[in-house]
This record gives structure tokens, C-alpha cells and sequence, in this order.
């Protein structure tokens, strides 16, 4: 009789044995924020899929982030693992210690180091860990090139030359040929700006801290932001939403159910719908309407979703569970579940808090729980009235669109490359097993790695500059859905572009262009004229075919206009030295002449101002040095011109402190030429009185409390 319990007991083990890793693995991470056509491969869908936030990661699981997208990944002790655009990601390890893997790309990593845990993150060259609090940014380009720039605390990086230690404030670049170099901290750019505000955000203080259990401390900021703590005389502090919710909203009504380990998995698409629907209950209240219970500490255990189930062969119906309601799953789940693996026998009929609650009920068709977009049906009656007989999960056996945590096109240009769909998670967990131990290396298991050499540098590296300018490259696709897309990598590299394993051949037109490129980039600019040597520069000696007389502003422009649309560069960029500096002597020296020597070169023609004015007659004043000519058109069409005489002396009011003088004459010339007085309409010119706080006199800039009538013709 014992034998029998034993086994009983052992079986029952093996039995919950793959319940327990689902609900674990499932609960360690997820995408807590997503930009852009950000796509994943799991083990369930076996192809690449529209990636959704809250979406919970395991192992074996592979992310790409295409060009203008970005991804966070999130562990449950508050790690933030973040990708930038065209970055490629491989999910080896999860659990209290995890381990990626960046094929390519940028990652920026916030590891929070609680409870003795690590982390390791791997390249093609290099495997980096860190075991105590420490921020730090990856770089890894195509051909393997890798460099760690550590923000704060410290990581150990690991090559086939050996292990080293890099503090903060230093990037190692280690590239093909693992040779190491050590740098002081480059300047920051876009991305670690947005590293940082957003774990300023994360993790800032808030009193919202002790309203969760100390299991789920890491997530108060979602809670804090997303919506407000409400105290309660049954429950005490509950948590109600304020953000993504509108008139007629329920729990679990906005996302939808995916077939991942095993399970239904309730996927959120709202930005706050990952602890509220895999912890706790919820509950409605009058006053507050819908709102959240968080778990008892000690009592923190992730689930595929809390509600109850029933569901009929053209239907499916769920209600989200209240407080002390029974949740039947396959697994153990905390207090208030049954295991359906373990326990067949339950009360009937079974029934929830929630189900005389207004619009508590969802439910849709057996075809758009499958595979579609879920929207509320009209119940004609309430399956949870009377109560349920049925316990669990809907035994509907799952299509391919069930495993899509997200129903969304992907554009071809946002694909992964080739090199990403190649990897494979089974051969690098082979070859890139998790080390825990600092004294052990990764590349050669169970044994001791040796000290890397590194060379010291005093400047930072200029392979992969921070905040650099975008280039372009070209992304192979598989198959013959293949294209082209522009590619921005955050990196700059003025070597000629050459084809490797994520581009394709260049097209004609692109060939051209690059010709064009090179040949453009051999003619001397102005700008090296003044560095190089005249041993470098061709001189053109005698006048030159197709050059033309341009004016002193104008030495620098082409010759000619024609051949200036198909090259920047004009031919006389190329005369030596001597020649453009004797110039600008010259252009100079112009400048700095008296204003008498300036008489006796060539006057510019004189400038016509044209004034129109609403009166029956058009007047035109020309200038001719100090002589002022004003020509009066009628509407006629005929001319008058009329000549200007000459300006008198004009004095300018002296206030009364300045006692030594008390007015001051100017002189004909230092008054600048312009229309006279007397040629203005008679009765416009109103006599202007000094104000209080007036310093200056009329020909200035007036100052404070100085009152000027704007220049309008009235018809007068």
C-alpha cells in the first residue's frame, strides 16, 4: 500500500513538473515597452511574428527590431534590457540569472543585481557579465567588431585572448583580429540620453512603493503612472487605472488570449496590462468603479490570466475573478487555486463576484477567439448567472493565428536579414553555456580564463562614435521577397561601402553614383587649398578659355553655369596659393580706403526705390551720391521729376542738464541723403515733444516714453 502512494506521489511530481517551468519561465520577462515593427520567433510559432507588448518572453525566443523601431525588455527584479533599430536578439538563458545574445546591433542594459543573480550578455567576439549593479551600452557590427562602454559599476569581459575588467567611464573595443583597446568614455549621444530619462522614469521614488508586495516593487512605476492608488474600508489600498480605459471598460477586454507553453495566455495590448492581469484579482466598486487587489506578500505568483471560463462550440466567455474566487488552472497558482492536473473535484456549480457586475462579461466567437480581432458580443443571456459547470481553460485545440500574440503585416524593408535568420539558439546555448562563476570562462568551459591584453588609449574610439550621423546600407531578404531598405545604424564610416554578409549588389544606378562620389571626392575644395602644397595643385597660367569677368563677391563662383550643375568644384579653385591670398590682401585693402580715394573709382549704378503711397500720383526717388532726384508719376501714366534741394543743418534738443550745450549742429555731410522735408505732404509732420525718461535726440533710436505717429496716408 505504501509502494502505491509512492508512486502515486512521483507521478504527480512528473505531472506538475512542466506546469511549474511554463508559469516560471512565462513570469521571469516580458516586452514592457515596443516602437515600431518590432518582430519575434518563438518556440510555438516557428516563424517570424508581429511582436506585442506584455508579451512574455522564454527561452529559445529571438527578436529582431527593425530600422525606427525600439524595445524594452524587462526582468522581474526591475533589469532592463533595451534594443535599438536594426538590432537582432537571442534569448538563451531566463531565470534568476539570464543570458542573450546580441548577433548585432545596440543594447543598452540597467542590470539591477538582486539576490546574488547575473547576467551575461554575448557576441560573436566577446561574452560579457555582470554580477553586481552596473550600467552599460553594447555595439556590435556585422563583422563581429564589438565595444562595451560601461556607464556605472563594472562588467567582465571575456575573448579568446583572455578577461578583463572594465570600470566605469571606459569602452573596450575588441575587433576581428581580438585586439583589445581601452578608451576613456566617448560623449553621449540620442541613445543614452533616452537610456537615461528613461530610467530616471523607471526608477525614481514614489510612495506608490508600499502598496505592492516586495515581490513586485520593480513595477510601481506603471502603477504610479498609469493610473492611482484609491484606500477602500473592505480591501484598503486598491489600485484603479486612468489611462487607456473609456466608457464601458472591463478587465481583460482589450488584448487577447495566445496559445504559449502549453496554456491561453491573456497578451494586454495596454502599456499597464502586465501585473494587474498575471497578479491579484479585481474587483468593482461603486464610488470607484473597476479596480485592482494586489497579492499578500509572500502570496506572488504569476499567472496566464485570472478569470473564469465557459464556453460553448460557437462561443467563448470569460469573467475576470474577484477577491477569494477560486482560479482552476493547470498548475498551482497561490492560495485560491485548484490544480486541474491534481484535483478533478470541485463544487457545481461554480460561481464568481463578478459576473452580475455591467459589461464583466467578455465574449466572442469560437472563429475570433482563434484567429481574429476580439470584439464584445450583445449577451442575450449571462452564462455566469446561474453559475458554471465547467472549470478551466477552453479545450479548443489552437490554430497558427492563435500562437500570433499580435495580427499585424510586416513590410518587406522591415524583415529580418539574413545573417539574423540563420542564427541558431541550439548551437550558441552549446557554445556560449551560462558561467556564473567569475573565476571560470565561457569560451573554455571549466577552466580559468587568462588575462586579456589590453592596450590604453587616451581618446575615445572613432569606429562607433556616439550620436553619429546615419548611413545607408542594404539588408538581404530571404527568398524572393527580397529588397532594399535604408538602414539607419547610428554609426558613421567614410570607407567606400562594401558588400558583406547583410547587403546586396549594388544596382546600376547605385554604382554610378558611387563613381561619381569618388571622382568628386579628388578635386580640391576651397577649403584644402589653404592646407595642401602647391607641389599637389595644378596652376593654370594665361587666361583661361571659359572664364568671364564676375565681381569681387563673385571670385569664388564658377565660371561657368553649365558645367556648375554637374560639378560643385569651379576650375579656379585650383590656382595656387599665392594668387588667392594676393586677392584677398587686395579685397581687403578696398575696403579699408579712405572716402575720398573711393571717389575716383567707378560709381555703382544708381539704386531706384520705388514708394508707392495712396495718392493719385506714383513718386520715384533715385539717388546719385549726394543729390537726391524724385520723379512724380500721375496716373496717367506721365512723368514729372522734380530735383531736391539741398538739406539744411539740423539741430537735435539737448536735455536741460547738459547745461555746456544746449543744441548741436550737424554738418550737410554727416547727414545721409534722402528725401527733404519740404517734399513731404503738407500737415503730416506733427511736432514731436521730449518725454519723460527721453535721452536722446530724433535722429537716434528713441528710448523709453518717446511717442511717433506710424506713417499712414489717410486719402488727405
Amino acid at each position: 500500500m505504501m509502494k502505491i502512494h509512492k508512486y502515486i506521489l512521483i507521478i504527480s511530481v512528473l505531472l506538475l513538473l512542466p506546469s511549474y517551468s511554463y508559469a516560471s519561465d512565462l513570469g521571469y520577462m516580458h516586452i514592457s515597452l515596443i516602437q515600431g515593427d518590432v518582430q519575434i520567433k518563438t518556440v510555438d510559432t516557428l516563424d517570424w511574428a508581429a511582436a506585442s507588448i506584455n508579451m512574455p518572453l522564454r527561452e529559445g525566443d529571438r527578436i529582431w527590431v527593425p530600422e525606427a523601431g525600439r524595445l524594452e525588455i524587462r526582468l522581474r527584479d526591475g533589469t532592463c534590457v533595451r534594443l535599438d533599430q536594426n538590432s537582432g536578439i537571442e534569448l538563451l538563458t531566463v531565470g534568476d540569472s539570464s543570458q542573450f545574445y546580441l548577433s548585432f546591433g545596440r543594447a543598452y542594459v540597467y542590470f539591477r543585481g538582486y539576490n546574488n543573480a547575473m547576467i551575461q550578455v554575448d557576441t560573436p567576439l566577446v561574452s560579457i557579465r555582470a554580477y553586481d549593479k552596473s550600467k552599460f551600452n553594447i555595439d556590435v557590427t556585422d563583422t563581429g567588431y564589438t565595444e562595451l562602454s560601461v556607464i556605472s559599476g563594472a562588467v567582465y569581459a571575456e575573448s579568446r585572448s583572455g578577461q578583463t575588467r572594465v570600470a566605469a567611464g571606459k569602452t573596450l573595443s575588441i575587433g576581428e583580429n581580438l585586439y583589445a583597446e581601452l578608451s576613456p568614455l566617448g560623449p553621449s549621444g540620442e541613445w543614452e540620453s533616452w537610456n537615461r530619462n528613461r530610467d530616471n522614469s523607471l526608477y525614481a521614488k514614489s510612495y506608490d512603493y508600499d502598496y505592492l508586495p516586495t515581490e513586485l516593487s520593480s513595477y510601481y512605476y506603471d502603477m504610479d503612472y498609469y493610473g492611482r492608488w484609491v484606500h477602500t474600508t473592505s480591501y484598503g489600498y486598491v489600485w484603479t487605472p486612468t489611462f487607456s480605459v473609456s466608457v464601458g471598460w472591463s478587465p481583460y477586454s482589450n488584448g487577447r488570449w495566445v496559445w504559449m507553453g502549453g496554456d491561453y495566455v491573456w497578451i494586454s495590448y495596454e502599456p499597464w496590462g502586465w501585473v494587474p492581469y498575471h497578479y491579484g484579482r479585481w474587483t468593482w466598486s461603486v464610488s470607484i468603479g473597476w479596480c485592482w487587489l494586489p497579492p499578500c506578500c509572500g502570496s506572488v505568483y504569476w499567472g496566464p490570466g485570472y478569470v473564469g471560463w465557459y464556453y460553448t462550440p460557437r462561443y467563448v466567455y470569460w469573467v475576470p475573478l474577484g477577491p477569494r474566487d477560486t482560479y482552476y488552472g493547470y498548475g498551482y497558482y497561490g492560495p485560491y487555486s485548484t490544480n486541474l492536473l491534481v484535483n478533478r473535484h470541485f463544487p457545481f456549480p461554480i460561481r464568481y463576484q463578478n459576473a452580475h457586475v455591467y459589461n464583466a462579461v467578455m465574449g466572442v466567437s469560437r472563429d475570433t477567439f482563434l484567429r481574429g480581432h476580439y470584439s464584445r458580443i450583445v449577451l442575450n443571456e449571462n452564462p455566469f448567472h446561474r453559475g458554471v459547470t465547467i472549470a478551466g481553460r477552453p479545450q479548443i485545440t489552437p490554430e497558427r493565428a492563435t500562437k500570433l500574440p499580435l495580427l499585424k503585416d510586416i513590410p518587406l524593408a522591415k524583415q529580418p536579414p539574413q545573417m539574423v535568420r540563420n542564427m541558431s539558439t541550439k548551437e550558441l546555448q552549446n557554445s556560449r553555456p551560462l558561467v556564473q562563476g567569475r573565476n571560470y570562462s565561457v569560451l573554455s568551459p571549466e577552466t580559468r580564463p587568462k588575462n586579456m591584453t589590453v592596450k590604453t588609449v587616451q581618446k575615445p574610439s572613432p569606429i562607433l562614435a556616439k550620436g553619429a550621423t546615419t548611413q545607408r546600407t542594404h539588408v538581404q531578404k530571404q527568398g524572393p521577397t527580397s529588397g532594399t531598405q535604408h538602414v539607419l545604424t547610428g554609426r558613421t564610416n567614410n570607407t567606400p561601402r562594401k558588400q558583406d554578409a547583410l547587403q546586396r549588389p549594388f544596382t546600376d544606378r547605385q554604382t554610378n553614383e558611387m563613381k561619381k562620389s569618388s571622382s568628386a571626392s579628388t578635386i580640391q575644395k576651397p577649403a584644402e587649398r589653404y592646407r595642401g602644397t602647391q607641389a599637389t595643385q595644378q596652376n593654370y597660367k594665361g587666361k583661361q578659355p571659359d572664364a568671364k569677368t564676375t565681381s569681387p563677391f563673385d571670385r569664388f563662383q564658377p565660371y561657368s553655369k553649365e558645367k556648375s550643375s554637374n560639378m560643385r568644384i569651379a576650375k579656379q579653385h585650383t590656382k595656387s596659393v599665392e594668387q588667392v591670398v594676393n586677392r584677398q590682401i587686395k579685397k581687403t585693402n578696398d575696403f579699408s580706403r579712405p572716402y575720398s580715394s573711393l571717389k575716383e573709382t567707378k560709381q555703382p549704378e544708381p539704386r531706384r526705390e520705388y514708394t508707392p503711397i495712396r495718392s493719385s500720383n506714383i513718386t520715384t526717388s533715385t539717388q546719385q551720391g549726394n543729390n537726391t532726384r524724385i520723379t512724380q508719376r500721375p496716373s496717367s501714366g506721365s512723368y514729372s521729376t522734380v530735383t531736391a534741394p539741398k538739406r539744411k543743418a539740423q539741430r537735435t534738443y539737448v536735455p536741460k542738464e547738459n547745461k555746456s550745450s544746449q543744441y548741436k549742429t550737424h554738418n550737410k555731410g554727416d547727414i545721409p541723403a534722402g528725401p527733404s522735408l519740404k517734399s513731404r505732404d503738407p500737415g503730416r509732420g506733427i511736432k514731436q515733444q521730449p518725454q519723460a525718461g527721453f535721452s536722446g535726440g530724433f535722429s537716434g533710436t528713441p528710448s523709453r516714453g518717446t511717442f511717433r505717429l506710424p506713417a499712414t496716408n489717410f486719402g488727405r
